[in-house]
């Protein structure tokens, strides 16, 4: 179900057993070739194929874009929100629906910069109401490796405007994509240091990051396809409920 489309006696009447899908993006630049709304298309795409699979198990709302992206801010376009008001944003979503009896939540990301402010509000929620299922994840996560396996540059996965998010855009919404400016860029320090903190005007030339010159429709709806399996397959368990259970015994 889309909460947009819904009148309040619909969601009376709906299942408190939903599960509640939130995604998150952001507006911000993705390098010469991507549109700045790239990861809230490719998050809401997945959201959407997902309810599309389990309408009757899924209650979708409209997409956080105004991600934590200062990260971004050197590059003309992006737009920003402070982690505290891009967390009270998804607090509020959550906090919204509890009163009217949902307890399922699940906050599907399409930006990197939001991961530790969903960890973070997941978890006050979850010490202020014990009782909720709460989860997270970024929809890349349920990519399996043989799906990454048809990108042909060294990097196996999503970084920023790179191989993968182009290749899923152009499968998705090609004529958004500048082909004539696809190129390959990113920097890394020397020797390697784990944990460095950089803004994407140091550790890039024009924004990007990963071989988007390597980029085709083909891979991305591959990409894409075992996205939508990975998170549906996930989100229809959470709906019929797990129990958690002992680690096996030691052999």
């Amino acid at each position: 179900m889309h909460l947009r489309d819904l009148a309040w006696p619909d969601v009376r009447d709906l299942s408190r057993d939903m599960v509640v899908l939130i995604p998150t993006g952001s507006l911000e630049q993705h390098g010469p070739h991507l549109p700045l709304f790239t990861d809230s298309i490719l998050a809401t795409a997945v959201a959407e194929a997902v309810e599309a699979r389990l309408s009757e198990e899924v209650l979708l709302t409209p997409t956080l874009w105004l991600g934590a992206s200062t990260h971004h801010l050197a590059f003309p376009g992006t737009l920003s929100n402070s982690f505290e008001a891009y967390m009270g944003a998804i607090d509020a979503v959550i906090e919204s629906l509890i009163p009217h009896g949902f307890h399922r939540f699940y906050v599907l990301n399409g930006h990197g910069g939001n991961t530790d402010a969903n960890s973070m509000v997941l978890r006050n929620l979850k010490a202020k109401y014990p009782e909720l299922t709460l989860g997270h994840s970024g929809y890349f996560a349920f990519v399996p490796p043989d799906a990454y396996a048809v990108l042909e540059g060294p990097i196996k996965g999503i970084r920023h405007a790179c191989e993968a998010e182009a290749s899923m855009i152009l499968h998705l919404r090609p004529e958004l994509v500048r082909t004539d400016r696809l190129r390959d860029d990113g920097m890394e320090p020397d020797p390697p240091i784990r944990g460095l903190v950089l803004h994407f005007d140091e550790e890039t030339e024009e924004g990007s990051y990963g071989y988007a010159t390597l980029a085709t429709a083909g891979k991305g709806k591959v990409l894409f396809e075992a996205a939508v399996e990975g998170v549906a397959s996930e989100l229809a368990a959470l709906a019929e409920g797990f129990i958690l259970r002992s680690l096996p015994e030691r052999s």
